[in-house]
């Protein structure tokens, strides 16, 4: 009888937590960083590896396709890469021909797909580019905008002492990303359009823009196009342009700050040619799920993209943090879950791409394989803390929904704290996987994401915040490598926490809605 009663106490007490382990991490990590996965590039030969190798570790795990019968979800890709040494951009501008060199002064690629683009045409300044009605602004004033060349800021229009919440003061807003100002041009038909730099309104300085435009562009063939030439100008060649054609960008940049501000038509003209080598190919998402229980038909998203630059010029870009180091962490997450199942089925998504535009997040949202309607999450992982355990974790946007709650309850476990919210200067939350399910209208975000580690570390905190922003020296570079010296204390921090949280997510009856939706 001693043995029943034991036996149906150990039944009515909690399951046990699923735990995430170190070792599995950096086991991951140090293999998908290393040279031979060749920086897992788009459409390159490591990429392909990466892929078999995350589908081999999900079969292992044993567990189950999302949909059908395989791991993986293709995503056609459209790649083009342009050739330079038969494409230019160039300007006539009050009797000046002006040719502005491409890497030093421009960067542009086509943004359509298509093999040629040859045009003349008018350029027009039509400030931040930005049509936002909530916010009642509107920078094209109905400009036709059909078959000229846009130039416009960098940025959102920024906030007035009278309004220091405009465009979320002084956070970066969805209409201030490029993406979105090259999207608003196509859709006004434009032959093409050309931000402006400043380190200051990008973010980041113009080496991390020229870098991105070398090589192949690239989108999901399925999307819409862009504009035959898109790219961006340094801030001194704009003031180069601007003055040949009689205008003062300081004059133009202070009336692009107000709503009154009406396009304006430049005496300039870009003529403009492009060849470029065209291709389209799969790449794959990988994707896993472990069934729940009573709420099954409902699901949590767990998501990290593998993808990274791969091979440039020769040189492998490895990206260990960005993104092996959250690739590891969800296999892990993964391998701690089983056996654990929660009410609701939990998704495991490896995507592709998105270092090239979230492509891969992109493709699953437009064709998911779990329908959207019964996605109450999703918890994207990205750029873990390689430093250090710490006392807080980023939370970046999740005041905007209900996961705050939960999330407050899944640090206190931890005996952590999240971090206060702090103006988005970089646009962070709209820069990674969990944008896609956000624009879908699904509650989502990227715990514990930042870039330059601003977190209260529990060592030497000021020198472990010091030793964190070096990784801004390595973003998008070769020295972006695994060190076997890292401590991942941290990193497994931030996994326990992601899992934890998406535990109570899936076990809460009541979903996840949105307090304000970005």
């Amino acid at each position: 009888m001693r043995a029943l009663a034991a036996l149906l106490a150990c039944a009515l007490l909690p399951a046990a937590r699923p735990e995430v382990k170190e070792a599995p991490i950096r086991a991951h990590m140090a293999f998908l960083a290393d040279d031979l996965l060749e920086g897992r590039g788009t459409g390159q030969r490591g990429g392909d590896l990466a892929v078999a190798y995350l589908e081999a570790q999900l079969r292992a795990l044993g567990l189950r396709p999302v949909a059908g019968d395989g791991y993986r979800q293709r995503i056609d890709v459209l790649g083009a890469r342009t050739l330079m040494d038969r494409s230019s951009v160039a300007f006539r501008a009050g009797g000046a021909d002006l040719r502005p060199a491409a890497g030093a002064d421009i960067v542009f690629a086509s943004g359509d797909g298509a093999a040629r683009a040859a045009f003349s045409a008018p350029v027009l300044f039509v400030g931040y580019g930005v049509e936002a009605p909530e916010e009642r602004w509107d920078d094209y004033k109905g400009a036709d905008c059909r078959g000229r060349l846009l130039v416009m800021l960098a940025n959102d229009p920024p906030p007035t002492a009278g309004e220091p919440g405009r465009f979320d003061g002084a956070g970066l807003t969805r209409h201030g990303r490029w993406t979105t100002k090259f999207e608003q041009a196509a859709r006004r038909g434009a032959a093409g359009v050309l931000l402006i730099h400043t380190t200051e309104s990008a973010t980041y300085d113009w080496s991390v823009v020229a870098a991105g435009f070398r090589g192949e562009k690239f989108r999901v063939a399925s999307g819409q196009p862009g504009c035959p030439v898109q790219g961006w100008i340094t801030e001194a060649f704009a003031r180069r342009l601007l003055a040949s054609a009689g205008q003062d960008l300081d004059a133009l940049r202070a009336a692009a700050a107000t709503r009154a501000f009406r396009p304006v038509a430049l005496a300039a003209t870009a003529d403009a040619t492009l060849e470029t080598q065209v291709r389209t190919f799969p790449q794959y998402n990988v994707a896993a799920r472990l069934p729940g229980t009573d709420l099954r038909e409902e699901a949590v998203v767990y998501s990290a993209h593998w993808d990274h630059l791969g091979i440039q010029d020769g040189v492998i870009i490895n990206g260990a943090v960005d993104n092996a180091s959250a690739v590891g962490a969800l296999l892990a997450i993964a391998q701690a879950s089983v056996g654990h199942p929660a009410r609701r089925t939990q998704i495991f998504l490896f995507t592709c791409g998105e270092e090239q535009g979230l492509l891969g997040a992109e493709g699953y949202v437009r064709a998911p394989l779990w329908p959207l309607e019964r996605t109450v999450a999703d918890l994207n992982l990205e750029s873990l803390n390689w430093v250090g355990p710490a006392r807080d974790i980023e939370f970046l946007g999740g005041e905007r929904s209900t996961l705050l709650d939960l999330g407050r309850r899944a640090a206190a476990r931890l005996g952590m704290r999240l971090r206060a919210p702090e103006p988005d200067v970089q646009g962070l939350f709209f820069r990674s996987d969990h944008d896609p399910f956000v624009r879908a209208g699904i509650p989502a975000l990227s715990p514990g994401f930042s870039l330059a580690g601003q977190r209260d570390y529990v060592h030497d905190p000021e020198a472990s915040r010091a030793k964190a922003r070096t990784y801004l020296d390595r973003y998008h570079r070769p020295a972006d490598r695994y060190d076997p010296a890292w401590d991942l204390r941290g990193m497994v921090q931030q996994a326990q926490f992601i899992l934890d949280l998406g535990r109570l997510v899936a076990d809460t009856p009541a979903r996840p809605t949105w307090v304000r939706r970005p």
